[in-house]
């Protein structure tokens, strides 16, 4: 993957060629397809670092294109659509999207988010691999570790599980998570970092110990280290 090409899947030919206009002033280098299923060959073709996804395509539509996707890789994908209420939101972000912007757009923003998600990916200066008492989490891999025992984790219940850990007894907002870990300033129903927690929970109970996932009442949560 490299990370300065992208794809954009997009039927309306005004939006695509805005996109790639910017993309390309910026430095990447862009393909462009109008439907979901010559995207998704695209994709396979080429594996873009960066995937810009419309979801109302012809062919297979974009929540398609992004389950088949997260079936095999962990590209960057930014969903970017009409279809702007709260629901659609959380679905795509549990399907697995990074971001999620709504159409009509503004480029600038769009070109931060698109950075803001490749910063991400590469992970920035964080360490890549963390390692508690039985526990171990390891972002190049993406893969977590509890007694010993592999554990299936959905990358982003492993993204949120990272970035809590990689800050100790730091305390975040719901807020902050979604914009630092799912990537978009979120205004409205904050759940689904409450529903990612708990899920995380049922799979760290058996862990007691040197660390805890703990709830913060009235703020938010943190990854408590014990003294």
């Amino acid at each position: 993957m490299t990370q300065k090409t992208a794809l954009i899947i997009e039927d309306d030919q005004n939006i695509a060629e805005l996109l790639r206009l910017y993309m390309e002033k910026d430095g990447f280098t862009v393909r462009v397809a109008d439907d979901g299923r010559d995207g998704l060959k695209l994709f396979n073709d080429e594996t873009p670092g960066i995937v810009l996804l419309d979801l109302m395509l012809p062919g297979m539509d974009g929540w398609e294109v992004c389950r088949e996707i997260r079936e095999r890789e962990k590209t960057p994908i930014i969903m970017i659509t009409a279809k702007t209420e709260t629901l659609d939101k959380v679905q795509g972000l549990e399907m697995g999207a990074d971001d999620y912007i709504g159409k009509p757009f503004d480029m600038k923003e769009v070109m931060a988010r698109i950075h803001a998600v490749l910063r991400r990916a590469t992970g920035g200066d964080k360490p890549r691999r963390l390692s508690y008492d039985k526990l171990v989490i390891d972002m190049d891999s993406f893969s977590l570790s509890v007694n010993g025992q592999a554990v299936d984790t959905p990358p982003k219940e492993l993204e949120l599980l990272y970035h809590l850990a990689s800050s100790p007894n730091r305390v975040y907002t719901r807020n902050q998570l979604l914009d630092e870990v799912w990537g978009f300033d979120y205004f409205g129903d904050s759940r689904t970092v409450d529903v990612h927690v708990k899920r995380l929970r049922e799979k760290l109970e058996s862990v007691s110990g040197e660390w805890s996932l703990k709830t913060v009442w009235g703020v938010g949560y943190k990854f408590e280290v014990h003294a």
